[in-house]
């Protein structure tokens, strides 16, 4: 429980001294913004139109009431405020620099512990908390390996609608990892793949990819993982000119996909930032990057942090090296994670994996929605 100690009134927003010594700064209009009885009680939308008051509102009289909730009565609109003091301190925007990062960044000391990343298919279709320790893994630590799930086509599907609904792509949902004449992406050959994420020419790329093992009994067609993230901390705070360039400049990607009847472009830099500075994404795949066609003064040392960040990303000491089973289901954030795999022999043997997408706002919602 917060609690109110002194508020004071400047030209444009209440100061609040706290019972732990911390001081806040709210603005009239945020105040007024943010009313309670400002939103409807059913949909929860925002009601209230602040564009209707003017610049000049401000509380007319304050105090803190024998509700314990901070009251507001406005200089307009003959209306009161009622505000609760935990709600206000826990949305304070003056102390913001408590933001906590919810990744776990890791490297190849996890190859070591893989069994910390599994999770049993029965679990999560069982029980609320196995559903919950597979999005916790899935949102911190970027990666989880569901064990012992059906191999039957499209079997995946209901532990993925545990979570909510896969989102479609023009590969079609699921998508068949498997070796094809004539393919229209490397991904349905048998050769190696190096560390990509899916689909950086779209706009807003898939968070999350599952890909479902029903056979892997081919020669070779080991799969490959590695914490972007982590490699991108690595060089924030050692080679700080490469990781600039890799937030900074754009680089282009498309799709070439010759079934298709469009062509998919996007630019976008290697790494991007959150509003708080942490990490929001990575877009690496030599496969589909595009001819870069930034400023010549700069395209020296964009190449040479191309070729710094992915040479780490390839790096042993960052990435692991696991072999996926029939019945796993290898969950991971496509926007965090990149992931590869070994050249495989089709004649050895059989490899199937199915593959979905599914948004990152999915994952993030359900997993706050089960721990509220």
């Amino acid at each position: 429980m917060f609690n109110i100690l002194k508020i004071e009134k400047d030209k444009s927003a209440l100061k609040i001294k706290w019972s732990d010594g911390k001081e806040s700064n709210f603005n009239f209009l945020w105040l007024r913004d943010n009313c309670p009885s400002a939103h409807d009680k059913d949909s929860r939308h925002r009601m209230f139109n602040i564009l209707k008051v003017s610049e000049n509102i401000n509380p007319k009289k304050y105090n803190i009431n024998s509700d314990g909730k901070l009251e507001i009565k406005w200089s307009e609109g003959d209306h009161t405020s009622f505000y609760d003091t935990n709600w206000l301190r826990e949305n304070c925007y003056t102390l913001k620099n408590n933001y906590t990062s919810p990744y776990e960044l890791w490297d190849n000391s996890l190859q070591n512990n893989l069994k910390s990343i599994q999770i049993e298919h029965d679990e999560i279709i069982k029980s609320k908390e196995g559903l919950i320790k597979w999005l916790e893994l899935l949102h911190h630590k970027g990666i989880a390996i569901v064990k012992n799930a059906p191999i039957e086509k499209e079997s995946a599907f209901p532990v993925l609608n545990r979570i909510s609904h896969t989102r479609e792509t023009f590969f079609k949902t699921p998508f068949e990892v498997i070796n094809i004449p004539k393919p229209n992406n490397s991904a349905y050959t048998a050769h190696a793949l190096r560390n990509h994420m899916d689909l950086p020419w779209f706009e807003n790329p898939p968070g999350y990819q599952f890909l479902h093992c029903l056979v892997n009994d081919a020669k070779g067609g080991d799969s490959s993982a590695v914490d972007a993230f982590a490699v991108a901390d690595y060089l924030r705070k050692n080679e700080k000119e490469i990781f600039k360039t890799l937030i900074s400049v754009p680089l282009k990607f498309r799709d070439k996909d010759y079934t298709q009847e469009l062509h998919r472009s996007f630019y976008a830099p290697a790494v991007s930032l959150t509003k708080d500075g942490d990490y929001n994404d990575i877009r690496f795949s030599v496969a589909t990057m595009d001819a870069l066609d930034c400023d010549q003064d700069i395209m020296d040392s964009v190449y040479k942090a191309h070729h710094r960040f992915g040479n780490l990303l390839h790096d042993d000491k960052f990435q692991i090296k696991f072999r996926l089973e029939s019945g796993d289901i290898f969950s991971f954030n496509n926007r965090r994670l990149l992931h590869g795999r070994t050249e495989f022999d089709p004649n050895s043997g059989n490899r199937h994996l199915q593959g979905y997408y599914m948004d990152r706002d999915e994952i993030i919602g359900r997993l706050r929605f089960l721990k509220k």
